[in-house]
């Protein structure tokens, strides 16, 4: 029994594929926390910008838009 345990205890066949389970799951583990993280941030950062573009106005032709987008010349741009 005990050289049975001894040779067990030596024989590394198995050993490479425990090696990257565990490295896979570790890949997989990292990515879900990643992920997590991001996708928080990325929802706060579309509201932002959906509100700052419906808030925005936008003016072609004069100088008197509050707090727009201001554009000299014509709405057809002829000039």
């Amino acid at each position: 029994m005990v050289k049975f345990l001894k040779r067990f205890k030596a024989d590394e066949a198995g050993a490479v594929t425990v090696d990257w389970v565990v490295l896979t799951a570790v890949v997989i583990g990292l990515s879900g926390a990643t992920y997590l993280v991001i996708s928080s941030s990325v929802d706060s950062l579309g509201g932002n910008a959906n509100e700052a573009m419906n808030a925005a106005v936008v003016s072609t032709g004069s100088n008197s838009a509050a707090g727009g987008i201001v554009t000299e010349g014509t709405a057809g741009g002829g000039g």
